[in-house]
């Protein structure tokens, strides 16, 4: 049977990185210490370098410029269905007419 898949809170992340950045500690040391992947820290690492401000938002919730996007593509999706409709009802009328 699968492992569940383990949640971490924000600041557990944040205090991980911090163990690398500012303590001095090799990546892999602070993972094994804190029983979890390498690599897993090197992205919450790299994460916290390109935005510090708006890392780890967890419980499911976007950044703000990935929750715009997202609403923007599901904008687009229907209007797009919306516009098919149209063509086909233009096309079912244009037939209809004599």
């Amino acid at each position: 049977m699968a492992e569940a898949r383990r949640v971490f809170t924000r600041e557990f992340k944040i205090a991980a990185v911090k163990l690398v950045t500012e303590k001095g500690k090799s990546v892999s040391e602070v993972a094994r210490s804190l029983g979890i992947a390498a690599e897993l820290l090197r992205r919450w690492k790299h994460a916290l370098r390109a935005e510090p401000d708006q890392v780890f938002p967890g419980h499911g919730n976007l950044p703000p410029a990935d929750e715009e996007l997202r609403r923007l593509r599901a904008e687009v999706a229907r209007l797009k269905a919306e516009r098919d409709i149209l063509k086909k009802v233009t096309a079912l009328f244009a037939r209809e007419s004599p």
